[in-house]
């Protein structure tokens, strides 16, 4: 008993010394992410300011930003990105709720599905600006037909991830399930909502991708504010550095909101024992 004395002092200080770099690499880890896109913008920077490009067509980053901060100090940027954010996160909401619903209900009864199935595809195959008249000659020029359109490109994916996941649940489980007799909602609450939550989850952040590229066809045609008329008002002023400045902040926004959905469901994922959680991935 004694000779394991200093064995057992020698684990508990290493346990103890353990999470210090733990804590290190979970905050070194998002870190890693800026390294490449900073890494470029210095590149390109030093490229303009050595004289290899004029910097003309495409800006640097010093006068991309020096653009986001006069649009800023206007006040102008800001009634922008309210605009772009609040039709996506309509036509977001929108877009789950009917695409959650019509995939559970095609995932689930198999009657269902072959009534809506073919009809979601072809609809699938058309391309986003291929709805823009027909839904400002239905909805109007204003904030519904962009909300629409914004929910039809967020509708798609979620649908397919949706009824994809309850096709594919485990038919052994499922037998689990009915040999200890569970009825309809405890079977959903407790075997496929489970196995269906990891696809789903990516299925939003497919949706809310799309929904941000949605946003840009929308706001492209009459519009007179968001990020996409600041795109087209850049065009047609020849203000490149503005161009480049509203698709940065789309590039923002589009992350900070995927990052904001990761993390709001990661609760939810915890049971998982995935090969990315095993790692260390994020």
């Amino acid at each position: 008993m004694i000779s394991d004395a200093p064995v057992l002092q020698q684990s508990s200080e290493r346990a103890e010394s353990a999470p210090v770099p733990s804590r290190l690499s979970r905050y070194a880890r998002p870190l890693l992410g800026f390294v490449l896109p900073v890494g470029l913008a210095l590149g390109w920077e030093l490229a303009v300011w050595l004289g290899y490009s004029n910097g003309r067509l495409v800006p640097p980053p010093s006068r991309v930003f020096a653009t986001i901060v006069e649009l800023a100090r206007s006040g102008e940027l800001m009634r922008h990105i309210w605009a772009t954010l609040s039709r996506v996160g309509f036509g977001f909401a929108l877009g789950v709720v009917a695409g959650t619903v019509l995939g559970a209900i095609s995932g689930y009864w198999s009657l269902a599905r072959r009534l809506l199935d073919p009809t979601v595809q072809a609809l699938r195959a058309i391309p986003s600006l291929a709805w823009v008249p027909l839904f400002i000659l239905w909805l109007g020029i204003f904030e519904t037909s962009k909300i629409v359109l914004i929910a039809v490109g967020v509708f798609f994916p979620v649908y397919l991830g949706v009824m994809g996941a309850i096709l594919s649940v485990d038919r052994k489980i499922v037998e689990v399930g009915r040999v200890f007799r569970l009825s309809g909602p405890a079977m959903i609450r407790r075997i496929l909502l489970p196995a269906v939550l990891p696809t789903y989850v990516v299925a939003l952040r497919v949706g809310l991708g799309l929904g941000w590229m949605f946003v840009v066809a929308a706001e492209l045609i009459g519009a007179s504010e968001g990020l996409g008329y600041l795109l087209l008002d850049g065009q047609q002023l020849g203000k490149p550095a503005q161009i480049v400045a509203a698709i940065v902040i789309f590039a923002i926004l589009g992350k900070t909101t995927d990052w904001l959905i990761e993390i709001a469901t990661a609760p939810l994922l915890r049971w998982q024992d995935a090969f990315g959680r095993e790692r260390g991935g994020a």
